[in-house]
């Protein structure tokens, strides 16, 4: 495990690294242990205020959501994400912005399709745009052996990821479970 911590902390440190998803459950424990590994700056994205609010408190022990660290924005509007890419440069992105909720997302697929997987095209291209060196797409172990609406989505996703890393680049896509 320290092996692990030295080799992310490497990636981090000195970094601009972005979250998507900040304010989830994922993507806030990433948030606060990312936080503690020096980079340069961290970037929080979520389309859910409340959440924002709470990761940064979690944080800092205050929250006035009015620093550059949290951003309020919606991976599936791809042209607003590719803006906030391209501005603000992150170096390392961990994606951990999705749907999840099993039992939801069989009562609402195209929503589940619209997040894990649209959105998730939407955060790849993005990145490719902006050039960043270290793509982290965290998906579940629903999308092994998918037999869900979350786990097909996210077995898309690992896909679309896979597609993108393939493509000729100095930069680094993987999917983690």
């Amino acid at each position: 495990l320290d092996r692990n911590v030295e080799e992310v902390s490497g990636y981090i440190c000195g970094k601009r690294v972005l979250v998507s998803g900040a304010g989830g459950s994922i993507g806030s424990e990433m948030c606060r242990q990312i936080s503690r590994l020096a980079p340069s700056e961290l970037i929080m994205l979520d389309r859910d205020e409340s959440a924002l609010h709470a990761v940064e408190m979690s944080i800092h022990g205050r929250s006035l959501l009015d620093t550059e660290e949290t951003v309020l924005a919606d991976i599936r509007d791809a042209d607003t994400l590719t803006d906030i890419f391209m501005t603000r440069r992150p170096d390392v992105v961990f994606h951990a912005a999705a749907l999840k909720h099993l039992t939801l997302l069989e009562r609402f697929p195209d929503e589940a399709f619209k997040t894990n997987v649209i959105g998730t095209w939407n955060v790849l291209q993005a990145c490719e745009k902006a050039e960043v060196s270290v793509v982290v797409n965290v998906s579940s172990d629903k999308a092994a052996n998918p037999t869900s609406v979350l786990g097909y989505s996210k077995r898309v996703a690992e896909r679309l990821t896979a597609e993108v890393g393939l493509r000729p680049s100095p930069n680094r896509y993987l999917s983690v479970r």
